[in-house]
């Protein structure tokens, strides 16, 4: 009864904002309204000869953007699916890869790495500093003495670094880790994470011998989250054609030979691609 009693309590009501919701987070970025107008339209045919011209288009210049003439896979995924997919096309279980601490996103590529069986040498850092190309250069070095007839592909298979971390903006210098790679005289492949630093800050993937630049559609390209993108070397493509893991989504000669046509093995983010 005393409960009855008691005066009902009313939710005060939500003032209106005015203006547009302004995103200040590392990423996804705001989109811009001239994205947002050219995503604005209805999905066409993926098998159709206006779908083949739009990608024709786009496999042209998204070299560009990268700074490489070659080839540029484009995923529909996060930024996590080109991570998964720079793995399973090169490596396989077992093998060794070097990784460096230098933030947030460098551990999740860690932890990425590990789930598919690769032996992390792990350098440890305090997220204030990018990757040391001398720690580099003396890793793959004694990699080489130690390997058996000191080949020059030694047991460490790839370099893995990211170029900007998203969590602290901390930047690794990608030409002066090429060249310590190169002073050891290695054949490690180098794959770097360009997901906040690609058409953001300056990366030329080809003039700075990268093997495999993984990236995403949300953060410097200012579209919405959706697209994961792999620019390859041809070092890459030999490995990928070699080994790697089973795959089937991530499949880089499946993604090509559809791409000669225009096309894609399954549906892709057809808006996203506008």
């Amino acid at each position: 009864m005393l409960r009855a009693m008691q005066p009902a309590v009313k939710t005060p009501p939500v003032a209106p904002r005015s203006g547009r919701h302004f995103l200040q987070i590392p990423g996804p970025t705001n989109v811009p309204d001239r994205i947002l107008r050219a995503m604005d339209r209805p999905t066409i045919d993926h098998r159709g000869p206006e779908f083949a011209r739009l990608t024709a288009e786009i496999f042209a210049g998204i070299g560009q953007v990268f700074g490489t003439p070659g080839p540029v896979i484009i995923f529909p995924s996060s930024g996590t699916g080109a991570w998964e997919a720079a793995i399973v096309n090169t490596l396989k279980p077992g093998d060794r890869v070097l990784m460096f601490e230098t933030g947030h996103f460098a551990m999740l590529w860690k932890k990425l790495a590990e789930r598919f069986g690769l032996a992390v040498d792990f350098v440890a850092g305090d997220w204030r500093h990018g990757v040391d190309p001398e720690v580099v250069e003396s890793r793959l070095a004694e990699d080489r003495r130690s390997s058996p007839g000191a080949s020059a592909d030694g047991a460490i298979k790839a370099v893995m670094v990211v170029h900007n971390e998203t969590s602290t903006g901390v930047t690794s210098r990608i030409p002066l880790i090429r060249r310590a790679i190169d002073r050891a005289q290695h054949g490690a492949l180098l794959m770097v994470d360009v997901i906040s630093s690609l058409a953001s800050i300056d990366y030329r993937h080809a003039e700075w011998g990268v093997d495999v630049s993984v990236g995403c559609s949300q953060k410097g390209l200012m579209l919405p989250p959706g697209l994961g993108l792999n620019a390859i070397s041809d070092k890459a493509l030999a490995a990928a054609k070699q080994g790697g893991m089973p795959r089937s989504y991530w499949d880089w000669e499946d993604m090509r030979r559809n791409n000669a046509s225009g096309f894609f093995p399954y549906t892709p983010a057809t808006n996203l691609l506008y």
